[in-house]
């Protein structure tokens, strides 16, 4: 017997009407829920990171992550071109607990492959750090705040397509 499909599905972010629905989750879960100054949910990056999106069958937007690359993810992989920077993972309200998270994660990890890259990295929430080892990531260095929210570094690494 096999299971019945999520309802639900993740694609990378295509066109303009799928960033705008990217930055309203981001909108709703880091401004709105976690309190994270708007002028700084948004950045320079978010122009060439490479964008996935979670939305149900409806089209409605559950969740958003992305993908820096290149010399955009050097500040964070701590110059490593060969990782790529998983950031600005969320998952609104009423689609958390249905595997959307894990879903953007695996499908941000999908893109990474495609770019060649050996790793991910990513600054997770400290609150999330069993999440993101449930699904490989290791911690490391000391925590630190970002936004004020106390983070930790987190790596995984992956095998290039």
């Amino acid at each position: 017997m096999t299971a019945a499909p999520p309802p639900y599905s993740t694609r990378r972010a295509v066109d303009d009407g799928d960033l705008q629905a990217c930055f309203q989750v981001r909108k709703d879960v880091f401004v709105g829920e976690q309190n994270v100054p708007e002028e700084i949910e948004y950045d320079a990056h978010d122009a060439t990171a490479v964008h996935v999106l979670a939305v149900a069958a409806d089209g409605t937007a559950l969740g958003t992550g992305r993908l820096l690359h290149g010399a955009d993810a050097a500040g964070k992989t701590g110059g490593d071109l060969t990782a790529g920077s998983l950031g600005r993972l969320a998952v609104s309200a009423r689609a958390r607990g249905l595997g959307v998270g894990a879903a953007l994660v695996r499908a941000i990890e999908d893109e990474a492959r495609k770019l060649g890259l050996a790793a991910v990295d990513l600054h997770a929430q400290t609150h999330a750090l069993g999440f993101y080892e449930r699904l490989g990531y290791v911690a490391y260095g000391p925590e630190f705040p970002d936004a004020g929210i106390p983070h930790r570094a987190m790596r995984r690494e992956i095998r290039a397509a």
